[in-house]
């Protein structure tokens, strides 16, 4: 079994892959618990969703790494959870079922799946420019970096200049910085293991400060009752035939967009940390990643767990040397077993709301509240996740090299890049960051009458992103 993944052809040991499945594990955890609470509020059953997303994590990490052999582990995708709750579905089932809901998640993941068999996602991937791959990993980086220094309470929202600084005073503040600073004095020091020393060193310091707690249970039940979603019945009929209607057709385009954008960046990003991404910007095994996070898609809607998707966080497991398959498979297997013990995994990866403050992000003005066993009692509604916060700083830090090899000189070149670097994380969606540079890119190259250097499928998806914009505006 270990000879399927090429360990020695890839430089790297079975030791390495674990704690690289590890580290990936640990920055992804909150995701049990965040998307769950997303979800609940707009009607789909708490404690199935977090069985959802536990084994939909798992069974998708899994087929990643047995079938394409890359250290790309998936689960449910932030951002298109918010979009389903509080867009499609509707805040407490104002809109659709929430079985509905999913049923457009399926659909999406199925339309895109189509794409990757007939070969259109590879050549779209394919067709993107160089130095717009490459913005695209930076841009990730930088919005790694905003997530980590947010989540970890460094910076703050303010209402003229965005972000501020954090209050330093708060000790959740200082298990960030205990986590970074561990993880990056390792790093300098070359010790193996170092992203994840930092964020066993966090999770000491947040027990010693108060921050979290040991949980009083260890064990809980799986709940299955979302499984199966789009072909439950909906007003006396499945759930799938609802989402096959018009008025959920620019939705379905919409999600399909995000989530094929998305995964672009993200494999890019982490397969140029990791070395499978050649000189010309292809990426190897493409054909295989693509078809495992298109099934995945498909299967967060079938499951309940809205989109899975190829997560970002991979790169904090390359960070850690992994390079092959097993490093997804073990952080699958960490999911599975999260699905029995998610009390254990919260003390970890669990958020954690703050009295006197406002919950800005995503969410920002929905109203939503997470349930009471999810997030201690007595608290605001702004989150922070501090324990594995540091090491989303660092990880981000790691995606910047790439910056120095884009073409500067050229402004037809350097303006794109830089939009697609800024409007990753300014917009707090990879998706947008991309359609900004596609947009600038083919409009200048028009206006500079470089016909030749445009790929045709650059004019079919700027206009896409373009159509996408214009229409969500409304």
């Amino acid at each position: 079994m270990i000879g399927l993944f090429k360990l020695a052809e890839r430089g790297t040991t079975v030791k390495t892959e674990v704690l690289s499945g590890t580290a990936t594990f640990l920055t992804m955890a909150y995701i049990i618990f965040v998307n769950p609470g997303i979800l609940s509020a707009a009607g789909v059953p708490f404690a199935g969703a977090v069985t959802a997303t536990a084994l939909g994590a798992a069974l998708m990490s899994v087929l990643m790494g047995v079938i394409a052999n890359r250290p790309l582990a998936l689960a449910s995708g932030m951002g298109i959870n918010a979009v389903l709750t509080f867009s499609v579905i509707g805040f407490q089932q104002a809109n659709v079922p929430w079985q509905v809901g999913m049923s457009v998640i399926f659909v999406e993941g199925l339309l895109i799946l189509a794409l990757v068999v007939t070969g259109f996602r590879e050549a779209v991937m394919n067709s993107i420019p160089l130095n717009l791959k490459r913005a695209i990993g930076v841009g990730i980086g930088l919005f790694i970096t905003v997530i980590g220094l947010n989540e970890g309470g460094v910076i703050r929202p303010a209402p003229i200049t965005l972000v501020s600084l954090g209050d330093f005073s708060q000790p959740y503040v200082w298990v960030t910085l205990i986590g970074f600073f561990v993880a990056a004095f390792f790093m300098a020091a070359k010790v193996k293991g170092d992203i994840l020393w930092g964020i066993l060193a966090a999770t000491a310091a947040a027990l010693l400060l108060g921050v979290t707690a040991v949980p009083q249970n260890a064990f809980a039940r799986p709940d299955f009752s979302t499984f199966w979603a789009p072909f439950q019945q909906v007003n006396g009929e499945l759930a799938l035939f609802h989402a096959l209607t018009p008025a959920l057709a620019f939705t379905i385009f919409a999600i399909m967009l995000t989530d094929f954008f998305d995964t672009m960046g993200t494999v890019v990003a982490v397969g140029e940390q990791a070395g499978f991404v050649n000189k010309d910007g292809t990426v190897r095994d493409i054909k295989k990643i693509l078809l495992v996070d298109s099934g995945a898609a498909a299967a967060g809607g079938l499951f309940g767990a809205s989109s899975i998707t190829t997560y970002i966080e991979s790169a904090a497991g390359v960070a850690e040397g992994g390079r092959t398959g097993l490093s997804a498979v073990v952080t699958g297997l960490l999911f599975g077993l999260c699905a029995f013990f998610s009390p254990v995994i919260q003390m970890v990866g669990g958020g954690y709301r703050l009295p006197n403050s406002k919950h800005y992000g995503l969410l920002v003005n929905s109203g939503f509240t997470p349930p009471a066993d999810v997030i201690p009692p007595g608290c605001g509604d702004y989150f922070v996740y501090p324990i594995t916060a540091g090491a989303l700083i660092i990880v981000g830090s790691l995606l910047m090299k790439t910056v120095r090899e884009i073409d500067w000189d050229r402004f037809d070149e350097a303006l794109p890049a830089f939009l697609t670097m800024i409007g990753i994380p300014l917009t707090y969606n990879i998706s947008y960051g991309i359609g900004f540079g596609f947009i600038t890119y083919t409009a200048i190259k028009l206006a500079r009458r470089k016909f030749a250097e445009i790929h045709p499928l650059m004019y079919v998806v700027s206009a896409a992103f373009l159509l996408s914009f214009v229409l969500a505006s409304k």
